[in-house]
């Protein structure tokens, strides 16, 4: 039965959203606790499962087409008019789903926008204390010291 492929591969790609949550979050712990070290990885695991969300959802097309032949319904239904449509206990199940699809995307599009001004504040501060090194006293070619003379000097007339 096509509601039942359907419906499994709705219960992966809940799966792989739950999942995508949880390294979002370990993003974001990283972030708060100045660990940017592993940040790339982090990165990477982000991105890693947003490739297996993205054929997912091929999979889940696939078989919402074949769910929409079987029942009738134009091909490229919204899931609500599927429900709508499935006997039951299809049409509750598959109410569920996007009703956690919902949820679940609200949560990633808050936990991602959060990141995404964690970053853009240490990127700030960042460039705040780069620029406060304008200052400092480097090193030529040869190893001597490049910086140029100091502004005030503190003198002590004990001396």
């Amino acid at each position: 039965m096509a509601l039942d492929a359907l419906s499994e591969v709705l219960w992966h790609e809940r799966t792989l959203l739950e999942l995508l949550l949880f390294k979002l979050e370990e993003e974001q712990l990283l972030l708060t606790a100045g660990r940017t070290r592993w940040l790339a990885h982090a990165t990477r695991e982000v991105e890693a499962v947003l490739s297996q969300i993205r054929d997912a959802e091929l999979g889940r097309s696939v078989e919402a087409s074949a769910a929409c032949a079987e029942l009738g319904l134009p091909d490229g239904a919204a899931l609500a008019d599927l429900a709508d449509a499935a006997p039951a206990p299809w049409d509750e199940l598959l109410r569920q789903h996007r009703d956690a699809f919902a949820s679940l995307t609200a949560e990633i599009s808050q936990l991602a926008d959060g990141n995404r001004e964690l970053l853009a504040m240490s990127h700030r501060a960042t460039q705040e204390t780069l620029a406060s090194l304008h200052d400092v006293h480097t090193y030529d070619g040869s190893g001597r010291s490049a910086g140029t003379a100091a502004d005030a000097l503190l003198v002590d007339r004990t001396l």
